[in-house]
């Protein structure tokens, strides 16, 4: 999300008027049209998008209501709401909302709570994994529908790791180890998110930190990146950016393809990569030397973690988001209807659409508890060429991603200050600082600025 400081201005003045009452507003053909809803979907590529309006072509012929699908890029999210409550043509319903989005819509009050809290109850709430419940609940409030799981995993090149006798990268003390020693001419050691211009990079750099147990607030609600904990995490990171990936400004897409390239010992992304590591999608296929013969090389010669130890953490802990459904205030009744049937009836279909990283929030139905998870676990992977990603990485690696949902950790929300989280996504605190930290500023000082940054959005919420 490239965003000037002009730009950021307006949108902080514009979600104060958000806040002080334009949060009523909804779609005016929604509004004149009971029958229709509109939904704004942040899964937003073609395929997917194509995918979805199946599923709604079912939904129509059941009910008659119809459903206009408009995708939206997820660092488009912030500037687009503000344009559309000013305007009065907020959404019905926004699909695949993050965490952090969740609970900046929430603040601006522009979620109906209660219609999310509905849901749950219609659906059961013991049929979802109780991390999807608690962690898109605020206290008593159910402030979205949990739809499914993304984890952030690290991908490491197990051939490499074998020849040099490195340890996995499951500790902090083996990923400086495993950077350094596989850095060499024009390989690197690994792929680092350095944009200061994306969330992806503070997801990256949140993975890493919460093994260490780096939080961004205390239990007390203080914001503490400046802790001993997170001078450490961030000193990982220097090395990690400076030393041992490639330098310049490195992106979600750069990290990919320097990683398929062969060019790199390490990478994490979230398990969104596996379908494409795999060789399964025609747009972003592995380029390495091996996969020209092979498509699957680089992924049978890789291993992955999903929790990282850090010298001062407590135990290892996973990074991971759960994109919901946030059903906006005044929407249509029939919004209700249409997310209960994206949860039951078409929520296998649903998940089928990239099963690497829609792992079901919902387990199952009353009556039969494991029936999505059972479903999911049989799901071909894959767009121009589809297979089971346990044929690919072994069933042993795939329990590994399913164990991790039960666990994932998260800056803030455990400390219920989950309203601060949304705003630091959205202006990009972390990752600017994370810029800088990649050509060379001072840890102890990324850490200073990070604490800084953080307290004056703290102050700018009160």
């Amino acid at each position: 999300m490239r965003i000037s400081p002009a730009r950021r201005c307006a949108a902080a003045i514009a979600c104060c008027l958000l806040i002080a009452g334009l949060s009523g507003c909804r779609s005016a053909e929604s509004a004149s049209n009971p029958k229709q809803l509109t939904v704004w979907n942040l899964d937003s590529q073609p395929d997917r998008i194509a995918a979805v309006k199946k599923i709604n072509e079912k939904f129509t012929a059941e009910t008659g209501i119809t459903v206009e699908e408009v995708a939206v890029q997820e660092n488009q999210l912030p500037s687009l709401i503000v344009s559309a409550a000013v305007s009065g043509t907020v959404p019905d319903l926004i699909a695949g909302l993050p965490l952090a989005y969740v609970r900046q819509l929430n603040q601006q009050e522009l979620l109906d709570t209660g219609a999310a809290q509905q849901v749950v109850a219609d659906l059961d709430p013991d049929t979802f994994e109780p991390s999807a419940i608690e962690l898109t609940r605020k206290g008593s409030t159910q402030l979205a529908v949990p739809s499914d799981f993304w984890t952030q995993i690290l991908v490491y090149r197990k051939d490499l790791f074998e020849k040099h006798g490195l340890a996995p990268p499951t500790t902090y003390a083996a990923i400086r180890e495993a950077a350094k020693t596989l850095t060499s001419g024009d390989q690197y050691g690994i792929t680092l998110a350095t944009d200061p211009a994306d969330p992806f990079t503070q997801q990256t750099f949140e993975s890493l930190a919460l093994g260490n147990d780096c939080q961004m607030v205390d239990q007390a609600g203080a914001v503490r990146l400046d802790s001993p904990n997170c001078k450490e995490a961030f000193s990982l990171y220097a090395q990690l950016a400076q030393q041992n990936s490639p330098q310049g400004t490195q992106t979600v897409d750069s990290t990919r393809a320097t990683y398929f390239a062969g060019q790199a010992g390490m990478i994490i992304w979230s398990t969104f990569l596996l379908d494409e590591l795999g060789g399964l999608r025609d747009d972003a296929r592995p380029t390495c030397k091996e996969c020209q013969e092979d498509p699957e090389w680089l992924a049978k010669n890789s291993g992955v973690v999903t929790a990282v130890q850090g010298p001062d953490g407590s135990g290892p802990a996973g990074y991971g988001d759960i994109p919901s459904w946030g059903i906006m205030k005044d929407a249509s009744p029939r919004t209700i209807d249409y997310v209960n049937y994206m949860m039951s009836d078409g929520y296998e279909a649903a998940l089928a659409i990239a099963p690497e990283g829609k792992y079901p929030a919902r387990q199952g139905t009353p009556d039969d508890p494991e029936k999505f998870l059972t479903a999911w676990a049989g799901m071909p992977a894959g767009v121009n060429t589809e297979k089971s990603l346990a044929e690919i990485y072994g069933q042993d690696t795939m329990d590994q991603i399913t164990q991790a949902t039960s666990r994932l950790d998260r800056w803030a929300i455990p400390q219920g200050q989950g309203d601060l989280l949304g705003p630091v996504v959205a202006e990009l605190a972390i990752p600017r600082v994370l810029s800088a930290l990649a050509i060379g500023e001072d840890p102890n000082q990324a850490a200073e600025d990070a604490t800084t940054a953080v307290k004056d959005i703290e102050v700018s919420l009160r």
